[in-house]
């Protein structure tokens, strides 16, 4: 008999953990951690810490507890190649043709300003409805669907 899994945790690469997980809290309505007992903010923690782990990772989790955790932690290399997984934002969910597109659209104008970036549509197929393809702030492939 195995364990049951009860939660996982998404865990990304990046280069500067705390904007990465601030990028993500505002495209999926998700909520930073209080900083630690005893720390007015995160900067207060931080500066505690030896420099080279300063900013060496962030969390963020979904406030209804449905949605895993998210953890960002930094790596000293930077993306060169495309993500082998990534988060699929269901903002089309029960949509179809134009309807859904829009969808899609007003949700990538909404993310652009946060950094986000269009990369292109993919459009529906006798398989698949459509989705948009973004990237974060960092890069990262993500789908609006």
């Amino acid at each position: 008999m195995g364990a049951s899994v009860r939660q996982i945790q998404v865990t990304f690469d990046c280069a500067s953990p705390e904007r990465v997980a601030r990028f993500w809290c505002e495209v999926l309505g998700y909520v930073a951690p209080p900083p630690p007992e005893g720390f007015a903010s995160w900067d207060d923690f931080n500066r505690t810490l030896p420099a080279e782990q300063r900013d060496s990772w962030f969390a963020c989790s979904d406030p209804s507890g449905a949605g895993p955790r998210l953890f960002f932690q930094r790596v000293p290399e930077g993306k060169v190649v495309k993500n082998r997984l990534h988060l699929d934002v269901r903002v089309g969910t029960g949509l179809v043709g134009e309807e859904r597109l829009a969808a899609l659209e007003a949700e990538c104008a909404r993310l652009i300003p946060l950094g986000a970036v269009r990369v292109r549509l993919l459009p529906a197929d006798e398989e698949n409805e459509s989705c948009l393809v973004m990237q974060d702030v960092e890069g990262n492939e993500f789908c609006l669907g």
